[in-house]
């Protein structure tokens, strides 16, 4: 499966992946993953929102019972240049877990799912987890209508031009009822477990975090010809900014990190009349989170003043501190601890994932796989095959304790 999955959507140049939602790639991803869901006779479903569905012991959510189904996957899409296992990792091990469980002789009781969860990086449109929050209802059909890429493609145009169509779209709560338990497993995205030398992990939380839009809007002059004095420059704005991003997050023991930015007109010999920059900030608590963007607001607005230029903050995407449901995690802490000699490490992150956006509606866990280098959104990302292969065979014995009673 890997080594069919491998090189979709992947530049020669950078040895990153490119799989935006609704595009060449991500039509590929979704033919692969209908391909493994019908190799293994399970019955394939395409949701309202996008999302993938192959079920076992069903022929879709209008045969399961509320409260029945037990659900794994993860998402198969990338960030620009992303590295192979943030995503298509938690999708390859449910497939691979639900053959273990086959291999074993084990007999599901209750109805089981793999998912794959679409726009999960939120690379195109700006707003992550798209096909979740749809379906949770955490994003409006109308607010989804409004999403528009860097051409100035919509949402639905996107899903039209690839073949789904996208006037459906929006909360889908009889199919989340039908859900009991749903655990995804991620490659981890940090060194916590490299540290303790576990190659498997569980979830505690997530923290809170959030994207906001900076516009510094300045005057385009002459690069040659204009005083510096006489400059009303929005990229010194931005820049300073960028700083007191960085030193509000080390005082607060956060993370705030200015990844993208956009200038008009972008001419080399031209000062820019718009700088806009695009945050994201997260921290363990709320508060300490407030406290940073706060600080960077502050920072910019005297900056900018400083500057002679003007300045919108728009935050654009937040999602709350998400504890996930204690009793499916100890009971997940129960099952791996029956064949572990010490106990499986419970880890906080700060890394968005659909299961934090569906943990207000279902009982939600997750499992982290090793990562020795704890990089991830980079083509340097990595786990070893070893550790994999322990994700999958941690990934069946939950499944086998959840859905094999």
């Amino acid at each position: 499966m890997w080594e069919e999955l491998r090189p979709l959507g992947r530049d020669s140049s950078s040895g990153g992946y490119r799989r935006f939602a609704w595009t060449g790639a991500d039509t590929d991803c979704r033919a692969w993953f209908r391909a493994q869901a019908e190799a293994r006779g399970l019955a394939y479903e395409l949701d309202r929102n996008g999302n993938q569905w192959a079920w076992l012991g069903a022929t879709g959510h209008q045969d399961v019972a509320p409260g029945e189904a037990v659900v794994t996957g993860s998402h198969l899409d990338s960030v620009p240049d992303g590295g192979a296992f943030d995503g298509p990792l938690g999708v390859v091990s449910s497939f691979a877990a639900l053959d273990e469980l086959r291999g074993r002789g084990a007999e599901p009781t209750r109805p089981l799912a793999i998912v794959n969860f679409g726009d999960e990086e939120g690379a195109r449109f700006g707003l992550a987890c798209v096909g979740s929050r749809l379906s949770a209802g955490a994003l409006t059909a109308e607010a989804a209508h409004r999403l528009r890429d860097g051409d100035g493609v919509t949402l639905p145009q996107a899903m039209e031009r690839a073949g789904h169509a996208p006037e459906a779209i929006g909360p889908d709560p009889e199919r989340l009822a039908t859900i009991g338990a749903f655990v995804e497993l991620h490659v981890e995205q940090g060194r916590a477990l490299d540290l303790s030398g576990d190659p498997v992990g569980i979830a505690s939380a997530i923290w809170p975090h959030g994207r906001w839009r900076f516009d510094f809007r300045g005057e385009a002059n002459h690069a040659g010809t204009t005083r510096l004095e006489d400059r009303r420059d929005p990229m010194l704005s931005y820049a300073a900014t960028v700083l007191a991003a960085r030193e509000q997050a080390r005082l607060a023991g956060a993370l705030a990190t200015f990844g993208k930015i956009s200038v008009e007109p972008n001419g080399v010999n031209a000062i820019p009349s718009l700088v806009r920059g695009w945050l994201d900030a997260r921290a363990a608590g709320q508060d300490t989170l407030d406290t940073v963007i706060t600080g960077i607001e502050r920072a910019a607005a005297e900056r900018a003043a400083r500057d002679g230029v003007d300045l919108d903050v728009v935050r654009e995407s937040f999602t709350p501190v998400v504890e996930f449901q204690h009793a499916l995690r100890d009971e997940l802490g129960v099952l791996l601890g029956k064949k572990s000699e010490r106990p499986v490490p419970v880890l906080g992150t700060g890394a968005g994932h659909d299961a934090g956006i569906l943990s207000a509606t279902v009982p939600t866990a997750m499992l982290f796989v090793r990562n020795p280098t704890g990089v991830s959104h980079s083509p340097a990302e990595s786990a070893a095959e070893d550790d994999c292969v322990a994700g999958v065979t941690a990934l069946a014995d939950v499944l086998e304790g959840l859905a094999c009673r």
